[in-house]
């Protein structure tokens, strides 16, 4: 992805190989799989808990979904991580497009 006015750097390779790798996302799920004591049983029962709008809600997870429903959570974790480094390289972008027309300036001068 090449807007006009930007070089290509370490900071744009970067965020395009971020884009990719968001590009073959599996599917998620924003919370934590919590294992639950249950009264009369030896196996856990399972939750998924998350935020929304401050407060905590909560879901009954059957058995049959544990291990997928980990995996959703994990992949979740793996998109937070993802969009954080794309980010952080789009800030080395804007960063490094301001020091850069500043120098350009200068040199002008």
């Amino acid at each position: 992805m090449k807007c006009d006015g930007i070089a290509r750097n370490r900071h744009v390779v970067k965020r395009e190989a971020v884009l990719a790798k968001l590009g073959k996302m599996r599917p998620f799920m924003e919370g934590s799989l919590c294992a639950v004591k249950r009264r009369g049983c030896a196996d856990p029962g399972w939750q998924l808990t998350w935020k929304k709008k401050g407060k905590t809600c909560t879901v009954y997870v059957p058995m049959e979904l544990v291990t997928e429903v980990k995996q959703w959570t994990k992949e979740y974790k793996r998109l937070k991580q993802l969009i954080r480094e794309g980010t952080s390289q789009s800030l080395g972008i804007v960063r490094g497009f301001a020091t850069n027309r500043s120098v350009e300036k200068q040199k002008r001068v």
